[in-house]
């Protein structure tokens, strides 16, 4: 008899951030699949088996989830923040159109998490508040030329911008190359943010311009959002940060 699968967001850290859906459910597992790292900070009992990988192993992960779920385990795959968003859903759901059609039998339920980019948001103000868009600069699953095609194509059609997966050991000049194609899109005044393990202990945001944003400001566990030309930054009179935010009004210039 096959098991279940549960595809589940961790949110971007904090244990608080995690939905009570997600808490309720944890402790009825028996297995739980994913990256080393975001499996490790599951707090689940001990009779719950861990599964952890590397992280550029998603297929590998996913046919591992479904292989224990045939054998009728209810098994959680896990991600950070949302799993949909750049995460496991879509490599489960890539493994079951892709493999023998006794997959679909499986039942496959997607838990919702608070993905970087939401949280993040929060913290500066409402940088999201009009239309955005979200894209990752890992070239691992796509090639770059498309990377940099969609990215100018956001800057002409003025979207906020949520940049995933930054910067990398492995490709830490990329960052900097965005942001030198944005600058010939967008005025180089617009905010941007580079938002650093939001919700956990080395939290830290940096709030800056596009001429003045580099890749050193950011690591491969920091979001960054651009602006689009209507983004606007008020300092408060407050002893807090400033505010970013995004008109939901816009008019014609």
């Amino acid at each position: 008899m096959n098991g279940h699968v549960y595809i589940i967001g961790l949110g971007p850290g904090d244990q608080n951030l995690l939905t009570l859906e997600v808490l309720s459910l944890l402790p009825t597992l028996t297995d739980i699949v994913g990256y080393g790292p975001y499996v490790e900070r599951v707090e689940v009992p001990n009779t719950v088996r861990k599964h952890g990988t590397d992280n550029r192993q998603e297929l590998d992960r996913a046919h591992h989830a479904l292989t224990l779920a045939q054998q009728g385990h209810r098994v959680g795959v896990v991600s950070s923040g949302d799993a949909g968003v750049f995460a496991m859903a879509s490599a489960v759901f890539e493994a079951i159109d892709q493999g023998d059609i006794s997959l679909k039998t499986i039942q496959v339920t997607v838990l919702p998490g608070i993905s970087a980019m939401f949280a993040a948001a929060a913290r500066l103000g409402a940088p999201l508040g009009h239309d955005f868009c979200a894209i990752s600069l890992s070239d691992n699953l796509k090639p770059w030329e498309l990377i940099l095609h969609r990215l100018k194509l956001a800057a002409q059609a003025d979207f906020v911008i949520a940049l995933y997966n930054a910067v990398s050991k492995a490709r830490p000049w990329q960052l900097d190359t965005a942001f030198d194609l944005l600058r010939k899109e967008l005025p180089t005044d617009i905010p941007v943010a580079f938002c650093r393990a939001i919700s956990r202990k080395d939290e830290h945001i940096e709030l800056t311009t596009l001429k003045n944003a580099k890749s050193s400001m950011g690591d491969m566990q920091t979001l960054v959002i651009i602006g689009s030309r209507y983004s606007r930054v008020i300092q408060p009179l407050s002893d807090c940060n400033p505010w970013f935010y995004t008109p939901r009004s816009i008019t014609k210039k």
